[in-house]
């Protein structure tokens, strides 16, 4: 999983970055074009590893529901695989309530890290560890491959017996953007044509590639971060900027100043294709990649946030540096979540929208092929669940599972049957029936659209189908009322 990362970041998904681990697995499996996660890190993490709504479990608010802790009958993926024999593994960004190994982990390596160049918060077998100086070669990308790399040779030399699963969280591209100079420096220039250009270039390659339905949305000029942080402008000087304005209407200044923004996220996509890249060669090491399912995806789309936290922001240190705290910025985000409307934390396609690769030589013969059939997060746990011969508890006080098994896909581009999906975070709301979606921002109207016609959301039918909005909203408020009742659901022993 990365994290932050936008629907066209990857070579294989239109993006100009060089992702040639991720694009190689592309090539020779399944690529969905319309995958979703929660549109937020905490929210899509617990419905990853649960099968549920994170609203179901206590991992996202509702009315008279705060966030908190899961209920007792919300178990972790790997407390459901120790019936099939199977080892859990770690590695990366945890953002879950509770602790890695006490909610089913074998071993973990958990990273809680606002910066790429030291480790300030890190647990180790869910004991703390030390926190580290920065230091000229380490970065946090790197440390979290070889956890994954040392944890895989572990497995084959003790656990060779056992199936194994594993839950690699990397925390790029997510803020601060920091990369190692050297990748910088392959990209600075690049990013100096600006974001219109590089948004143009993506969607072409878009529809070369086939992932393109229906026209580039406009970009929304006038829409900026979702929480505005007015002292971070001033930290971070007149070369940053709040809104997705044309490109050519910035100042010299500011131009520099973002496309090197933009150099150091593309730095950090790279190396974590490459650190994957060392994770998969250890799979073939042990002649386990063949018959090893890998599934990539991304917890939200691009962030348009700004704003300065950890270790603060030096202007006179060099972009992307330690000493350095900059977010991409709506202007960018726009470009990266190609060719979709809105960021992070919205629930408009771009950004609740997500990559989904899929690679499983001895599983799947398909090589190279889209899947067009919907899908969320709340459908891994079922598919693995599957595959694995393992199932969800079954008692009458837990809430039936919401996500559909994604293996009939695997064989070939088919519907998936299922009555909706479902979206609600900081006021964002949405619901999808069928090609039908209902979605508003924060304190906005409904808007209406037929996803099979309008895949970018540019045409709102609001007014021309008054009755199926009723219809949806219906459901949205029905679902919201279910989910509530969920949550709050007594304790009960595991």
């Amino acid at each position: 999983m990365a994290d932050d990362l936008g629907y066209s970041d990857l070579g294989c998904y239109g993006g100009e970055i060089e992702t040639p681990h991720l694009d190689e697995l592309a090539k020779n499996g399944l690529r969905f074009t319309q995958f979703y996660n929660t549109a937020r890190c905490w929210p899509t993490r617990a419905t990853l590893l649960t099968g549920y709504y994170a609203q179901q479990v206590r991992r996202d608010s509702l009315p008279g529901v705060k966030r908190g802790n899961r209920p007792s009958w919300a178990r972790l993926l790997p407390e459901l695989l120790k019936s099939a024999g199977y080892r859990s593994y770690h590695s990366g960004k945890w953002h879950i309530d509770g602790l890695p190994l006490a909610t089913g982990f074998d071993r973990s390596y958990y990273v809680n890290n606002h910066g790429f160049f030291r480790l300030k918060s890190h647990y180790l077998d869910d004991k703390k560890q030390p926190a580290t100086p920065i230091r000229p070669k380490f970065y946090v990308t790197d440390a979290i491959a070889d956890h994954a790399v040392t944890t895989l040779k572990e497995h084959a030399e003790i656990h060779a017996d056992k199936p194994s699963f594993h839950y690699l969280a990397f925390t790029a591209p997510h803020f601060p953007l920091h990369a190692l100079p050297k990748d910088i420096e392959r990209y600075r220039e690049h990013y100096k044509q600006g974001w219109d250009k590089i948004r143009s270039a993506r969607w072409k390659k878009q529809k070369e590639l086939g992932l393109a339905k229906g026209n580039l949305s406009p970009v929304e000029r006038d829409v900026g971060p979702h929480h505005h942080f007015p002292d971070a402008y001033k930290i971070l000087g007149s070369g940053e900027v709040r809104y997705p304005v044309p490109w050519n209407t910035l100042t010299q200044e500011q131009q520099a100043f973002q496309a090197d923004k933009m150099a150091v996220h593309a730095a950090m996509i790279d190396s974590m294709d490459r650190a994957i890249g060392r994770v998969l060669d250890q799979l073939r090491k042990m002649k386990a990649f063949d018959d090893t399912l890998v599934l990539f995806l991304s917890d939200n789309g691009a962030s348009a946030e700004v704003m300065v936290r950890g270790d603060g922001h030096d202007p006179k240190a060099p972009l992307g540096s330690a000493y350095t705290y900059l977010c991409l910025g709506a202007g960018w985000s726009t470009a990266c979540n190609t060719p979709f409307r809105m960021h992070k934390t919205w629930v408009h396609e771009g950004g609740a929208c997500t990559p989904l690769v899929v690679h499983w030589p001895k599983g799947i013969k398909a090589r190279g092929e889209l899947r067009q059939t919907p899908g969320h997060a709340i459908d891994v746990v079922p598919t693995i669940l599957e595959l694995a011969k393992a199932k969800m508890a079954k008692d009458k006080s837990v809430p039936p599972a919401p996500g559909k098994t994604l293996v009939p896909a695997f064989a070939e581009d088919r519907s998936i049957d299922r009555n909706y999906l479902w979206w609600s975070h900081d006021g964002n709301r949405a619901i999808r029936v069928q090609d039908w979606k209902l979605v508003s921002a924060n304190g906005k109207n409904w808007e209406l659209f037929d996803l099979a016609k309008d895949r970018t959301e540019t045409e709102n039918l609001f007014a021309k189908h008054p009755e199926k909005v009723k219809e949806l909203e219906k459901l949205w408020l029905a679902k919201q009322d279910e989910f509530i009742e969920d949550a709050t659901k007594s304790q009960k022993k595991k």
